[in-house]
């Protein structure tokens, strides 16, 4: 097993809280290579409020913020980039295939596969049993 992190050390390498912390903790990985993570989706997230008050659905550019949340992780769990930050810079070709909605739970997997200085890009997946929900290509910059 590689890297495992609860949501109180997943917060020591993100700057991200309530209610904006959409990834609950990390059940493996290799820093600077790739993480995998799970978000376990409740009825009481806040932005069911609105999303949509007669039908629950997690809004897909969420479910874009858990992926990069989890290759945030990847990328600034290694010692030479704790304490920086990693901003989102592209989404490319993210592809929703499924929904997401209240007791779910979201394995969210994003593999780093080309880093030059502070660019990094990712390929991420977001599955619920086994189904694939989200794809999509994420670039990020550390700062």
């Amino acid at each position: 097993m590689g890297m495992q992190y609860d949501s109180n050390q997943i917060a020591e390498i993100l700057p991200h809280r309530y209610p904006f912390a959409l990834v609950d903790k990390i059940v493996d990985g290799e820093p600077g290579q790739w993480a995998r993570g799970v978000k376990c989706v409740t009825v009481n997230e806040p932005f069911f409020q609105g999303h949509f008050p007669q039908k629950h659905v997690m809004p897909g550019v969420l479910l874009i913020e858990a992926l990069a949340q989890v290759g945030g992780v990847a990328v600034l769990a290694l010692p030479e980039n704790r304490g920086k930050l990693a901003f989102l810079g592209r989404v490319k070709d993210a592809r929703f295939k499924r929904q997401v909605v209240p007791g779910d739970v979201v394995e969210l997997e994003c593999r780093l596969t080309r880093q030059k200085g502070p660019i990094g890009v990712g390929e991420c997946t977001a599955k619920v049993d086994g189904e694939t929900a989200v794809t999509a290509e994420l670039t990020f910059a550390i700062g």
